[in-house]
């Protein structure tokens, strides 16, 4: 299955740094990885590893390994009320993008994240616009780097008519959705197909993952802390009870059938939420799993 691109985002893997990223994810059979954080910092203008004047040391690693950086995921948002903050997060996003063309990345993820009630319609409109603005003028500066800005279905955003509806005021060609296709499943209710009818035309990229509904649990401190900093990182962040990819009720082959049919050509990305979910296996047992497991389904869909 040669056309299939499989990565891996290091949420998987948290506390591993670069070389061991590149190493480990190779030898388990990715062509890629999706760098969230590294070392538990999410901020990558921050990493050592990352900084300007070592990048070109990257990429020989890379090009050593036969491993790309697919894209980078940023924790940049749009939802802020405040105009200077919306700004700030333009900056980071230009930043984001400098490293990723410099490392080969074809793309910065981007959240939405959260739009004020219904109750309140004038406020969510505006909400509306001031992401739109945001993904517009990123993504026009992305564009002249050939990369691209992709938003998550992820916080209120998870519900695809809702995106695609934002979707509708951006007017720029570098702008896409980063599909992670268990959410709108999960959080709201939707069929794959539906999600698709929606979104479709802008996926380029997708995450994929596998949960179980359990009855509600109290979190451990550990829990409790790694909620606290995904929240506060995306306002959107939503639990749930993950479980090992193929183990829960995600229809993985109906939505691998759906994007084959549809032409999809971008990335498989395990996103394996380690950093936000302590309790969950850790990145020797997960990330092996998840190539072979999806290379199988391909495999008998091609039967």
């Amino acid at each position: 299955m040669a056309q299939f691109k499989v990565s891996f985002s290091t949420l998987a893997c948290p506390e591993w740094p670069w070389a061991e990223i590149v190493r480990r994810g190779a030898a388990a059979g990715y062509d890629g990885v999706e760098v969230r954080l590294i070392q538990n910092e999410t901020d990558l203008r921050k990493i050592p590893d990352l900084q300007p004047g070592v990048l070109d040391g990257r990429v020989a690693e890379l090009k050593q390994a036969r491993f790309a950086v697919c894209g980078l995921a940023s924790s940049v948002r749009f939802d802020y009320p405040d105009a200077a903050q919306r700004a700030a997060q333009v900056r980071i996003g230009r930043d984001y993008i400098a490293m990723a063309a410099r490392l080969g990345a074809s793309f910065i993820r981007v959240f939405g994240d959260v739009l004020p009630p219904e109750t309140e319609p004038d406020a969510r409109q505006q909400t509306l616009r001031n992401i739109a603005a945001g993904l517009q003028e990123l993504g026009e500066h992305a564009d002249a780097h050939g990369i691209g800005i992709l938003i998550e279905t992820h916080g209120d955003f998870a519900n695809s008519r809702l995106l695609a509806d934002l979707m509708e005021m951006v007017h720029c060609q570098a702008v896409g959705v980063l599909w992670d296709t268990h959410h709108p499943w999960r959080f709201f209710g939707e069929t794959l197909a539906a999600t698709w009818d929606q979104i479709g035309r802008w996926v380029r990229h997708t995450h994929w993952k596998d949960s179980v509904l359990r009855p509600e649990h109290e979190l451990d401190a550990a829990g409790i802390a790694a909620d606290d900093k995904a929240r506060n990182l995306m306002s959107g962040h939503r639990p749930a009870d993950y479980v090992l990819f193929g183990g829960g009720g995600f229809p993985a082959v109906d939505c691998l059938r759906l994007l084959l049919a549809n032409g999809y050509t971008g990335w498989f990305s395990l996103e394996w939420e380690k950093a936000w979910h302590p309790q969950i296996e850790g990145p020797d047992i997960a990330l092996p799993l998840f190539p072979p497991k999806l290379r199988e389904m391909a495999g008998l869909l091609a039967r």
